[in-house]
């Protein structure tokens, strides 16, 4: 199947690190990873190492570092005929300080204002749409001109422009953070109430197969029209950068794939624990060797 994944494309330095800098201080690293990130990017990369035929879309500046990242892809398998290359900005950049005792990520991004993707037609008719919500304009005159697709969002901010994406696609994959936000109503783990209550909501006001993400807790979801919870899989997390990024590229293979429902979001869950054991966006992501070998060990 052809999968065109939109959206939001960076280019992020993380420095392993095992406490947060005090401010007004000078700090020397003497490592650090570099390569391209943003979520559809990762999801993309995802897809391209584990065979999938796959291409990218988005907004990148004509200088170093956009061709950097142009190249990344290219050797990675991942089509870069719908990537844009603009002279008149620069690339977005991320500078990542990954806290290998606490697991946490702290990111200062820059992006160039008023930078977007203008709506385009894909090289190839896509079968899967990948969203990121990240460009507006592009992926509602994708999902217009595309309406037999499977479409997929990541929504992660509670924009108007990310909610209305939200309701016209397929698949909706959101953070607890949207989830409540959205719906008003916060979870509370200890209450198991409020996740069906969370979950309920969501579904009145989306009307799609809904995916709520709750890090460490697992995933939420509806199957036999019961409403549940696919346990997280318990790892040390060194750097969680690009997690969720890495689930919802794992699940869109399952989707291409035509993986049951549950063990597409097992293996998308599983996917993500592996990632957050190493350093790096997409550096971190699984073999496809390594991902089959371990799902038979915990199905």
């Amino acid at each position: 199947m052809k999968i065109l994944c939109v959206g939001h494309i960076t280019y992020d330095t993380t420095f392993p690190t095992d406490s947060f800098p005090k401010e007004n201080t000078k700090v020397r690293y003497h490592e650090k990873t570099e390569c391209a990130g943003g979520p559809a990017a990762i999801a993309a990369f995802l897809l391209g190492k584990w065979g999938e035929d796959v291409s990218i879309a988005g907004l990148l500046g004509n200088d170093e570092y956009g061709k950097k990242i142009k190249n990344e892809f290219s050797l990675n398998r991942v089509n870069t005929s719908n990537l844009v290359l603009d002279k008149n900005i620069d690339t977005s950049h991320s500078l990542i300080l990954a806290n290998r005792v606490e697991g946490s990520r702290t990111i200062l991004m820059y992006v160039p204002k008023h930078a977007k993707l203008n709506p385009f037609i894909p090289n190839e008719k896509p079968d899967i749409i990948l969203l990121d919500g990240h460009e507006y304009e592009a992926s509602k005159d994708l999902l217009k001109k595309y309406p037999d697709a499977i479409t997929i969002i990541d929504a992660d901010r509670d924009k108007k422009e990310v909610v209305e994406l939200a309701r016209e696609v397929k698949y909706l994959i959101c953070s607890k953070t949207f989830a409540e936000k959205v719906t008003g109503i916060k979870i509370d783990f200890n209450d198991k109430l409020t996740l069906v209550q969370n979950y309920t909501k969501m579904e009145e006001m989306f009307k799609n197969n809904i995916i709520i993400t709750l890090e460490e807790n697992g995933v939420l979801y509806k199957y036999n029209n019961q409403i549940k919870i696919m346990p997280a899989i318990k790892v040390k997390t060194i750097d969680s950068t690009g997690a969720g990024d890495i689930f919802h590229g794992a699940f869109v293979y399952g989707l291409a794939n035509n993986f049951e429902y549950e063990k597409n979001l097992k293996y998308a869950v599983l996917a993500s624990a592996l990632s957050v054991t190493r350093v790096g966006s997409y550096k971190s992501i699984p073999t496809l060797k390594e991902m089959n070998d371990i799902y038979d060990e915990i199905k």
